[in-house]
């Protein structure tokens, strides 16, 4: 009976099915690990969610109708508040009587003036 040798020199011998027994567990315990990492991945993502929209189109369709409404909504409300903000500051800075400020404000009150009448100046 020939013994082997493997790569570094030394005899293989009755040790070496079980080392070989214990890496293969070892890698298969990696293989668990990483596999269990990209499930837990794959959820954080919540990719199954992702699956149930493209197979029901309709329902895809009615999230982004809701959320465009949404959009729409905090958008003209924002923008409201924005100019609010603007035209009291104006006010305020009208009245305190700025030589070149004052002027400024007066013509875009004038041409608000002249828009909320509906006529073209």
């Amino acid at each position: 009976m020939s013994m082997k040798k493997n790569d570094n020199g030394s005899d293989k011998g009755n040790e070496n099915p079980v080392s070989e027994h214990e890496r293969i567990e070892h890698s298969l315990n990696r293989v668990q690990e990483m596999l269990n990492k990209i499930a837990i991945d794959m959820e954080k993502s919540q990719i199954a969610d992702y699956v149930d929209l493209v197979h029901h189109p309709f329902k895809l369709i009615w999230r982004n109708v809701l959320a465009g409404t949404a959009r729409g909504v905090g958008i003209a409300i924002g923008f409201t508040f924005f100019a609010a903000t603007i035209l009291y500051v104006l006010q305020i800075l009208g009245a305190l009587n700025l030589p070149i400020i004052g002027d400024y404000i007066a013509d875009i009150v004038r041409i608000v003036q002249i828009q909320l009448e509906g006529k073209t100046y």
